[in-house]
């Protein structure tokens, strides 16, 4: 079986080595994107294709409810499984990813690495 790959879009240097490091030591491919722009940029490349995304809402040039709209609008992309991970934890920012489509939306203070990694294993 192939390694599954995973595409980490998250602008905060410190959060994305700890979830790159976890999944990696677990067996995953893991990708790694600083910003929506980039992650929009890379996910148009028709030789790419994540099985699973994690990503942060607040960044820098395209947030992460932005591209999650981009990514649910596409018909290459939408069947990707999509997990919002983020510090927005007001109801209404909940609503809305869910909303938008994301599979589950996750608040990086009330999850630990572990427990995000047994969330991604649900959905791939």
């Amino acid at each position: 079986m192939s390694k599954k790959t995973i595409m980490i879009i998250e602008d905060d240097a410190f959060v994305m080595d700890i979830y790159q490091t976890k999944l990696t030591m677990e067996g995953f491919d893991t990708i790694a994107v600083h910003n929506g722009m980039e992650a929009l940029r890379k996910l148009d490349d028709p030789k790419f294709m994540p099985d699973l995304i994690l990503l942060d809402i607040v960044m820098p040039y395209v947030d992460g409810m932005e591209v999650l709209k981009k990514i649910k609008e596409d018909e290459k992309l939408k069947k990707i499984p999509t997990i919002l991970l983020t510090n927005l934890s007001q109801k209404e920012d909940v609503e809305q990813g869910l909303g938008l489509g994301a599979d589950d939306y996750l608040i990086k203070s009330h999850f630990t690495p572990s427990e995000v990694l047994k969330k991604i294993k649900i959905y791939i």
